[in-house]
């Protein structure tokens, strides 16, 4: 494939997250993150500001979610050009032709099914991505004695650097990569360059939103990332079934870049540390992944930094003539990359079919339901709570806040669930006393939380409005119901659980 044809295909498969974002609702993170969006602030509970900054232009324009999701759109587009580039660095570096290393190097990120879904939603990963790979490519520049000496290379490090911690707190480990790369090629001497410590004061400068927000509300941001990082207790077994998540959300040949990235550091070049990109973000994770607190998606900005690396050790391969079992698992991963989006388009229809988990089905719910019938359910409740007089929403489960608090705006959403979250900060705890319309989601439905003893916990009364289906293709996989609750007792009910946990 030559080069133009691989710039005409990224171009093509933008196009094709562009019409996949006007077919598909908002996933829970997605809907989360562009309420930060309408709701600005300096900094949030779980997340830096960045993904809610770089859409509040268009959400205060009232754009509609489509034209949102070309906000990630474009940066898995730019990103992928940054890759290109280093793909470029990298293979000189080595004294190999770029042109194959650069066709490997973004074949295998375009075969990834994972990175297609972070290129349609707009994640702090996908965001951390981006920042990832412009910082790997300036750390390339700066590899450079020459350029280490000039003070402007080292002001868009430290401009990168702090960017990427607006956007996500793991951005750390990239840090931590360039701080290890340039120390390696360049000496101690670094520390006593006004240069190093002015990018590093612009990199401080462009964080203190978080700092600032975070000493205003308590360090909470901070207390509740080291608690949700530590996950609970450690288990191999853990690790193991994150590994193989990792190789199925990003495909086999990825793995190539770790024989990639040891021939650089035999070679040594002055890229040689430059593995680090992916070996420590990625190998803290995994570690972490023990505790049962690691996500899929979270080593996005590894791999991305992994891909140029693949992209020598599969050049060489093919080159050698040995590419027949490469062939073999770039059409599984196409087939992948394929039947996913087709998954979600059409809520795993007819393969789900029946799988309307709730209380009166012990049905397991619908993965791909998720993301369908929220705009049509968040309307409703607007609609019922104006013919009831009522003026605000309630969800027992905070996903369903992030959904409905998106689609049913502007009325205000309460999340009865008895924790501290982003809703508690937006909307505080239900007053006692109040009278909503509690919504219930059959794919994560809870049993009403009326009490049998008045005041004892949840509501006094909930009367059942309506309920709604949602039907993807002429099937249904999910529904919605209403009830008009009121009386609320200040206290979430003692053991709230899925109603999938009943069996009927």
């Amino acid at each position: 494939m030559r080069l133009n044809s691989m710039r005409w295909t990224l171009v093509a498969l933008f196009l094709v997250h562009a019409v996949l974002g006007a077919l598909l609702g908002l996933s829970v993170d997605e809907a989360h993150y562009a309420l930060y969006a309408a709701h600005p602030a300096l900094s949030y509970f779980d997340h830096p500001p960045m993904v809610g900054w770089v859409q509040w232009p268009l959400v205060a324009l009232d754009a509609p979610d489509f034209v949102l999701r070309w906000v990630p759109g474009a940066l898995w587009l730019a990103t992928m050009l940054c890759v290109r580039r280093i793909s470029v660095r990298l293979a000189c570096m080595q004294g190999v032709a770029p042109a194959p290393v650069v066709r490997w190097a973004l074949g295998v990120l375009l075969l990834a099914p994972l990175l297609h879904l972070l290129g349609l939603g707009l994640l702090p990963d996908t965001l951390l991505m981006f920042w990832s790979a412009l910082i790997f490519l300036q750390t390339l520049t700066l590899l450079d004695a020459r350029a280490a000496q000039r003070t402007g290379p080292w002001l868009v490090l430290g401009l990168t650097l702090g960017l990427a911690g607006l956007s996500k707190y793991t951005a750390i480990f990239t840090a931590a990569a360039v701080a290890i790369c340039l120390l390696r090629a360049h000496g101690w001497a670094l520390v006593r360059a006004p240069r190093v410590w002015l990018a590093l004061l612009l990199a401080l400068g462009c964080v203190s939103p978080v700092l600032v927000w975070n000493m205003q509300n308590h360090w909470i941001s901070f207390a509740y990332q080291a608690s949700h990082g530590a996950g609970g207790g450690w288990h191999v077994l853990n690790v193991l079934r994150f590994l193989v998540l990792q190789c199925l959300a990003y495909g086999p040949l990825l793995l190539w870049g770790v024989g990639g990235a040891v021939v650089v550091w035999q070679s040594h070049s002055a890229a040689r540390w430059t593995g680090m990109f992916f070996a420590l973000p990625f190998g803290i994770l995994a570690v972490l992944s023990g505790g049962g607190s690691s996500l899929p998606h979270w080593t996005a900005p590894a791999w991305i930094c992994l891909a140029p690396f693949a992209g020598m050790a599969l050049a060489q391969r093919s080159a050698l003539g040995r590419s027949l079992h490469l062939h073999s698992w770039v059409v599984l991963q196409v087939v992948a990359c394929v039947a996913l989006p087709a998954l979600l388009l059409s809520a795993g229809m007819p393969f789900m079919e029946g799988r309307v988990a709730s209380v009166e089905s012990s049905d397991p719910p619908n993965p791909f339901a998720d993301v369908h019938g929220w705009d049509g359910a968040g309307a409703r409740a607007r609609a019922l709570a104006r013919a009831h007089g009522v003026s605000a929403v309630a969800v027992q489960n905070w996903t369903l806040a992030s959904r409905l608090g998106w689609y049913a705006r502007p009325l205000p959403v309460y999340d009865l669930e008895d924790r501290f979250d982003q809703f508690t900060l937006w909307a505080g705890h239900l007053p006692v006393g109040a009278r909503v319309l509690l919504v219930d989601w059959s794919q994560m439905s809870y049993t009403v939380p009326v009490s049998p003893v008045s005041g004892t916990y949840g509501f006094a009364q909930c009367d059942k409005l309506e309920r709604s289906s949602v039907q993807v293709a002429g099937f249904d996989v999910a529904y919605f119901d209403y009830y008009l609750c009121s009386n609320w007792s200040g206290r979430a009910q003692a053991q709230l659980r899925p109603a999938q946990a009943v069996q009927p």
